[in-house]
């Protein structure tokens, strides 16, 4: 890595998720790692990509918790939440970009609180990094330094999302992009189709983080009462992502078996299967845990799960749960995502219950990791280390264009 980059004095980061999330991303975990290089990041929060449900209170709530943050900014501007890094809440229609003229009228709102607080934080000719592509009449006119696409998922195949209106946007973006990179060699393929400095690069880990599961610490209360071996999901317990039919026969299957489930379940959703789920007497939900207390509960687990369902969404996934699990010391156990396809370290695949349980079971017989191993295994795929290649990246690819 080259020791002379050239830090952008400032960046415009459009993410998919508000800063304070209760799940953190690829979105908040950048903006920091790009902070902490020197820049001056504003992160501008979701603009509302699904559609809000008429009977759901939950999104009700969070359009009404929208539209306070988005009063807020618009009278006293970003404010700092995190060294280096300003949240800018956009006052928008939500999910606007499903009718010409909203996403019109929202990108001209957009556009006016970016020039505002441009003006305030002395941003000068930001680099545009994004998440999503209903930003692009956002920054018309804008005097950028550089456009990057960060495509993490292929949220087209998110329930409630417009996938053909999110598709044609996301051709533009394509189009227009100094450069893209990816987090499944699945999703490459449509990119490529439209920027051909599309790159291939993995899902990282705060590697220091979820290292601390390695210190000799007190477990949980809540954790210490469950007896081994363990088996853990931590996350959103999402109904399109997760395989519920596939753990509840695993954890039937093995009674003697914890199965710990750290998270809630997604907005708006309510599963039987969860409920089924829930009512095993060696299954345990544990509820939502703060990113900071994650680390405390790995070090008292002995596999990292990732059940995840086979469909079109999580065909372009990369679970940033694998190099945290590995990061903590665990061995990890996938169904047949497209990742395992060039990815061994640490990871056993199971087809089905009868596969996912024989999978457990080598991974339960070999143990957990040592640092040794850990740190052999997450190798430089951390947050700091993948922020300044892509930036370095990025800022070879527009010098060259100019």
């Amino acid at each position: 890595m080259a020791e002379t980059l050239q830090v952008p004095q400032s960046c415009i980061l459009f993410a998919t998720a508000d800063w304070d999330e209760p799940y953190w991303t690829n979105k908040q975990h950048c903006a920091k790692s790009l902070a902490k290089l020197g820049s001056r990041v504003l992160y501008i929060e979701s603009v509302g990509l699904r559609k809000p449900r008429p009977g759901s209170g939950r999104d009700w709530h969070r359009l009404l918790d929208r539209l306070r943050k988005g009063l807020s900014s618009l009278v006293f501007g970003a404010p700092e939440r995190s060294p280096g890094v300003f949240i800018l809440s956009p006052l928008v229609v939500p999910a606007g970009y499903r009718h010409p003229l909203l996403r019109r009228l929202n990108g001209s709102l957009l556009r006016l609180a970016i020039r505002r607080s441009m003006k305030q934080l002395e941003l000068g000719k930001p680099v545009v990094w994004t998440y999503h592509p209903f930003m692009l009449d956002a920054i018309e006119g804008l005097s950028e330094g550089g456009l990057l696409y960060h495509c993490v998922d292929d949220l087209a195949a998110v329930p409630g999302v417009d996938a053909k209106a999110y598709r044609a946007a996301e051709v533009q973006l394509l189009k227009r992009a100094n450069v893209v990179f990816v987090t499944a060699k699945t999703l490459i393929e449509k990119c490529r189709e439209h920027n051909s400095d599309a790159h291939y690069l993995p899902n990282v880990v705060d590697a220091e983080h979820f290292g601390r599961a390695f210190q000799d610490a007190p477990l949980p209360a809540d954790l210490a009462n469950i007896p081994e071996p363990r088996l853990v999901y931590h996350g959103v317990l999402s109904d399109f992502k997760i395989d519920f039919e596939l753990l509840f026969a695993c954890a039937r299957s093995r009674p003697a078996w914890q199965w710990v489930l750290i998270g809630e379940e997604r907005e708006g959703q309510r599963s039987a299967l969860v409920a089924e789920l829930a009512a095993l007497p060696n299954v345990h939900f544990l509820g939502y845990m703060p990113y900071e207390v994650l680390p405390n509960y790995l070090r008292g687990m002995q596999v990292g799960l990732l059940p995840s369902k086979l469909n079109e969404y999580t065909r372009g996934m990369f679970p940033m749960k694998y190099f945290e699990y590995l990061a903590a010391g665990l061995p990890v156990v996938s169904t047949r995502l497209a990742f395992t396809e060039n990815t061994s370290q640490g990871l056993a695949i199971g087809d089905g219950p009868e596969g996912f349980v024989r999978a457990i079971e080598a991974q339960l017989a070999a143990g957990r990791l040592t640092m040794q191993q850990s740190r052999e295994f997450v190798g430089e795929n951390t947050w700091q280390s993948r922020t300044r290649k892509m930036l370095e990246t990025l800022l070879s690819r527009r010098n060259a264009q100019k």
